[in-house]
């Protein structure tokens, strides 16, 4: 009987354990107005500051950008093994992208990671790494399930090497970034690190590149930090 409460004791500490870990996720953005802890810095380059003016701002619970095309609201904290969850919509001619363990200098894209979100008529010539899931030029998504205008469900897993994303549901991405080895080219050409060379630690950033006056729509981000 004492092995069988012992045992029973054990069970619950690992329930309780579990519990605690499964309540671990905490929204980004918890607060409608100007988010705290997060700044705005220019698109090809986060290390630069945007004029005033410009500011992100969380509306009803929906984050959207400021005015200026081309703009990346990148975390004061740095982040390495967590899972990401979020909704997003966009608009016809949207264009955004989520940095992931991005150095808060240099392009997110290539500096660090950047998950790519864009609807299907911002470039009709793009790459199927440059659609919405891939890693940018790097990584393609293993399928194509994004929903023009209407809200998609994002889920971003980063432990380690191990990436593992899906959209809508379904699993794009299960892959070990340390396998990608190639060179990957910059918007000037020049080349960029290969994934695997990338950063393990970094910010955190969303991006609003979109061709009209829409912006990009962001609600219910949380993560759930691993270590």
């Amino acid at each position: 009987m004492g092995r069988l409460w012992a045992l029973l004791g054990c069970v619950s500490v690992l329930a309780a354990v579990g519990g605690r870990s499964a309540e671990k996720a905490v929204p980004l953005f918890p607060r409608d107005g100007v988010p705290q802890g997060w700044v705005v810095r220019e698109w090809s380059d986060v290390g630069k500051s945007v004029p005033p003016g410009n500011e992100w701002v969380v509306k009803e619970g929906v984050l959207q950008p400021g005015q200026q095309r081309g703009t990346w609201l990148m975390s004061e904290k740095e982040y390495g093994d967590f899972v990401l969850e979020y909704e997003f919509r966009l608009s016809e001619l949207g264009n955004s992208g989520v940095a992931l363990r991005s150095p808060l200098q240099g392009d997110p894209a290539f500096d660090g990671m950047e998950f790519q979100m864009a609807d299907l008529r911002y470039n009709p010539m793009a790459k199927d790494s440059e659609l919405t899931g891939g890693i940018y030029r790097a990584v393609a998504p293993r399928k194509q399930v994004y929903k023009p205008t209407e809200w998609n469900r994002a889920r971003i897993e980063l432990n380690g090497s191990r990436l593992k994303a899906t959209l809508n549901g379904e699993v794009i991405h299960n892959i070990d970034l340390g396998r990608y080895d190639q060179m990957v080219k910059r918007h000037d050409g020049t080349d960029a690190p290969p994934i695997k060379d990338r950063p393990r630690r970094g910010h955190l950033g969303f991006q609003h590149l979109s061709r009209d006056s829409s912006p990009v729509l962001i609600r219910n981000a949380r993560i759930r930090e691993l270590n």
